[in-house]
């Protein structure tokens, strides 16, 4: 199976959540989903730009062809996140979803402003995040071409 120009079977995906409730939502969603996924999760944005540059502990870790952001972190922000993947060459061709609970036109207006390439509004409900989190899986794994990671 060929994803995103690399004859692998697994779509990397990093999720930058600290609501433990809905990072475990995000995996078994995943998990049942039908493209092949590694989903790595980490819980603020500090640990998100430790793993996408590669720095200790992820020394080893796949480039991800895909981040899930959520905006309300400890530490660093997944606004300032944002901001620092599109600005680094070596990570802004990474699709970034913005997917939080902020409904904020503030918000979504300053996610597409830092360029994410797309913002997704949260569900509380636990049937319809399921929903979500398939929905991104079939048009990002599925229908959208994406650039090599590297």
């Amino acid at each position: 199976m060929a994803l995103n120009g690399n004859v692998v079977g697994t779509m990397e995906i990093l999720l930058v959540e600290d609501n433990p409730g809905d990072a475990r939502l995000a995996a078994e969603a995943f998990k049942e989903g039908n493209i092949p996924t590694q989903l790595h999760v980490v819980q603020d944005g500090i640990e998100a730009m430790s793993f996408l540059r590669r720095e200790t502990p992820y020394g080893e870790v796949p480039r991800p062809d895909l981040v899930l952001l959520d905006l309300n972190l400890p530490r660093k922000d997944g606004r300032e996140v944002l901001a620092e993947i599109k600005e680094d060459p070596h990570l802004r061709r990474i699709p970034v979803i913005v997917l939080t609970t902020s409904q904020a036109e503030t918000d979504i207006s300053r996610s597409y402003e830092l360029h994410a390439n797309c913002y997704i509004v949260k569900p509380v409900d636990f049937d319809r995040f399921i929903d979500v989190v398939r929905g991104i899986e079939d048009f990002w794994c599925s229908l959208v071409k994406l650039p090599p990671t590297g």
